[in-house]
C-alpha cells in the first residue's frame, strides 16, 4: 500500500477541499503542483503537528512519514493569511509550534485542531477573527468577472494574494484538473480538447512540469505514490 486520500470539495466560499490520508508503507511521493496554500494536520505514533503549507509551483519529491494520518485543507484562491505574506509561503511552509493532540498555535491564539468533518467550522473563526482574509476581485477574476482595474493592477493583487502570477494559477490549475481527468480514464486527445491545450507535447510538458506524471502512468496509476486523488471525480 501507498497512500490512500480521500477529498471532498467545500461548500464554504474559503475553501477549496478538504483531505485526509493515511500513509502505508511509502518513503517518498511525488508531490504535486497546487495553486493554493492550505493547512496540515498529521500525527505519527501519537506525536501531533500541523503546518501551513504553500502554493508549488512544480513537481518534485517529498518524504512521507510512515503511518501517519493527515487532515488537509485546501483554501480557495484568493484567500491568505493575514500575517503571513503569501509570496513567502511559495515553494515553503511553516511548521506550527505547540501543536497538542487538540489545539495548535496560529497568528498570536489557540485554535482547536479540526476533524476531516468540521474543517469549515474552524475556517469560519479564522475569518471571524481575521486571521484569513481574502481579495474578492481574485477570486471573481478566476471566475471569469472582468476586473474594472488595469492589468498592471490586477496582476499586483493576484501576487499579493496568492503569491503567483495570474498565469500560474490558470496554468497549475489546468494542469491538475488534466491529471485528474487522465486518472479516470479519459484519452489525451479529449482532455486536450476540454482543457484547450493546443496539442499532446503541450500536455506532456505540462504534465511533466505540474505533475511529474506522463498521461500513461496517470490512466494505469503506476511510478509510485502521489499527492494527488485520482479517483476524484472531475465534474466541470
Amino acid at each position: 500500500m501507498g497512500l490512500v486520500f480521500e477529498t471532498r470539495m467545500s461548500d464554504s466560499p474559503w475553501v477549496d477541499s478538504v483531505w485526509t490520508c493515511r500513509s502505508e508503507q511509502v518513503a517518498e511521493m511525488t508531490s504535486v503542483a497546487t495553486e493554493t496554500w492550505g493547512m496540515v494536520f498529521w500525527e505519527q505514533r501519537g506525536v501531533p503537528c500541523a503546518a501551513v503549507t504553500g502554493p508549488e509551483v512544480r513537481t518534485g519529491t517529498a518524504p512521507v512519514p510512515e503511518g501517519a494520518d493527515f487532515v488537509g485543507i485546501q483554501f480557495a484562491v484568493g484567500t491568505s493569511l493575514r500575517a503571513v505574506a503569501a509570496t513567502s509561503l511559495v515553494d515553503s511552509g511553516i511548521v506550527l509550534p505547540d501543536v497538542t493532540d487538540r489545539s495548535f498555535w496560529l497568528d498570536g491564539a489557540r485554535w482547536e485542531t479540526p476533524r476531516a468533518d468540521d474543517v469549515e467550522a474552524l475556517v469560519e473563526r479564522l475569518v471571524g477573527q481575521g486571521v484569513v482574509v481574502r481579495d474578492a476581485l481574485v477570486a471573481d477574476t478566476l471566475r471569469g468577472v472582468p476586473p474594472a482595474i488595469t492589468e498592471r493592477t490586477l496582476e499586483r493583487r493576484f501576487r499579493a494574494a496568492t503569491g503567483l502570477t495570474r498565469g500560474a494559477v490558470r496554468q497549475i490549475e489546468r494542469a491538475r484538473t488534466a491529471a485528474l481527468l487522465l486518472g479516470a480514464g479519459a484519452a489525451a486527445s479529449d482532455v486536450i480538447d476540454k482543457l484547450g491545450y493546443y496539442d499532446e507535447p503541450h500536455l506532456a510538458r505540462a504534465l511533466r512540469r505540474f505533475v511529474g506524471r506522463t498521461a500513461r502512468e496517470l490512466r494505469e496509476g503506476s511510478s509510485g505514490a502521489i499527492a494527488l486523488n485520482l479517483d476524484q471525480r472531475i465534474t466541470s
